[in-house]
């Protein structure tokens, strides 16, 4: 997971000012990158809130190229995550499962679709919420 952070911040290390602010890009973009693995369903807009977090670190004329450099990545990731449950095992080392919970209160232990994040008993929850956000 570290590598997809670092290489967000190889992209933006030429621009960064000072040694001790290139220390606080690499982590903010690690913890970005950890919580759009872990959680990217309820992780709404992971572009800018890194891009509000490290953007005074780096001089106004480079601002717009941070912001590409750090969508365009971000994208990559959420694109590379909605391709298969794999990409999620190889990630984080362990298996997706259902964001539902049962009757009983457990969690829904079926393979999730990869982009919605719920199994074919579930989807209807998925319909629901997009139903709820238009």
């Amino acid at each position: 997971m570290y590598h997809l952070s670092r290489a967000i911040y190889r992209d933006l290390a030429s621009d960064i000012a000072g040694r001790d602010d290139r220390e606080q890009v690499l982590r903010a973009c690690e913890a970005t990158v950890q919580r759009l693995v872990n959680d990217r369903h309820y992780f709404a807009h992971p572009s800018q809130t890194l891009f509000g977090e490290i953007r005074w670190r780096f001089p106004l004329s480079a601002q717009p190229r941070v912001f590409a450099v750090v969508d365009r990545h971000l994208r990559a990731i959420r694109a590379y995550l909605e391709s298969s449950n794999g990409a999620m095992l190889a990630l984080t080392g362990r298996r997706p499962t259902c964001r539902a919970t049962t009757r009983r209160r457990g969690l829904c232990s079926h393979d999730p679709d990869p982009r919605t994040g719920y199994c074919r008993w579930h989807r209807h929850l998925f319909e629901e919420e997009a139903a709820l956000a238009a």
